[in-house]
């Protein structure tokens, strides 16, 4: 009976470690590899079709009808001093949350994959989480809902 009872506090258990194992996306933005929590992101698509705005910064690509709705689509990688992302190929669209309340795109060099962070070596830099992989490949911890409430973010008129 005491073994029941064991298995049955263990499954929960397993199960939240399955989910944190698994809610981690890894993506590619310009040279650099970042980690998205999955809960942030509502869908993952290739890049629309845009609409561009005039006089908008260098990093905002433009308004994109996706499912009815207008999001505003912007390239991670220029936003952050990097190269444009090429907008063919491999690059993709994560749409935020519904929950963050604002109808935005980020633009991706490419997606790669769900990545289970758990043996991976941790840090805590000044600007946000860094995790080193087996390999010793460095990926930073994109923190979605801070990037939305940047004035500079948020700011893309010129």
């Amino acid at each position: 009976m005491a073994e029941s009872g064991q298995q049955e506090f263990e499954r929960p258990q397993q199960r939240e470690e399955a989910a944190s194992q698994h809610s981690t996306l890894g993506v590619q933005v310009g040279e650099d590899y970042w980690l998205v929590d999955m809960t942030d992101v509502s869908e993952i698509l290739p890049l629309p079709a845009l609409t561009a705005v005039p006089l908008t910064r260098p990093w905002y690509c433009g308004v994109a009808n996706i499912h009815g709705n207008l999001y505003s689509i912007s390239d991670l990688a220029v936003f952050q001093g990097h190269a444009a992302t090429p907008r063919e190929g491999q690059s993709r669209v994560l749409l935020v949350h519904p929950g963050f309340a604002c109808n935005a795109g980020l633009l991706v060099t490419r997606v790669l994959g769900l990545r289970d962070t758990a043996k991976w070596r941790r840090d805590d830099m000044a600007d946000g989480e860094c995790y080193c992989d087996e390999q010793g490949q460095t990926w930073r911890k994109l923190d979605i809902a801070g990037l939305l409430q940047q004035a500079e973010f948020l700011r893309i008129g010129t």
